[in-house]
């Protein structure tokens, strides 16, 4: 058995797409930097079993679920594009 913080996957499964709609850096600094910010907004959702897991995803089939994980992570990536940990390219 392992425990896990579910929200971890359903962050990762969305980064991209919020991200690349945002023309943000996608780096990956930046990436996981917006995850972090994330993750720390949104409630954690720890599962121990494949049972548990599938509990969690059927949690998240709600459009509120799906609402709040994305302006979770427009808001970390609007805070990490303002404030990268890197040389901002210009180009």
């Amino acid at each position: 058995m392992q425990l896990k913080n579910y929200m971890e996957e359903v962050v990762f499964e969305m980064l991209d797409k919020v991200m690349v709609k945002m023309g943000v850096c996608m780096c990956d600094k930046c990436r996981y930097d917006v995850a972090a910010i994330a993750l720390n907004s949104l409630p954690p959702k720890y599962v121990v079993t494949e049972e548990g897991e599938v509990y969690s995803r059927t949690n998240e089939l709600t459009t509120q679920f799906d609402v709040d994980v994305a302006t979770a992570i427009t808001r970390a990536a609007e805070i990490v594009s303002k404030n990268p940990r890197h040389e901002v390219r210009n180009g």
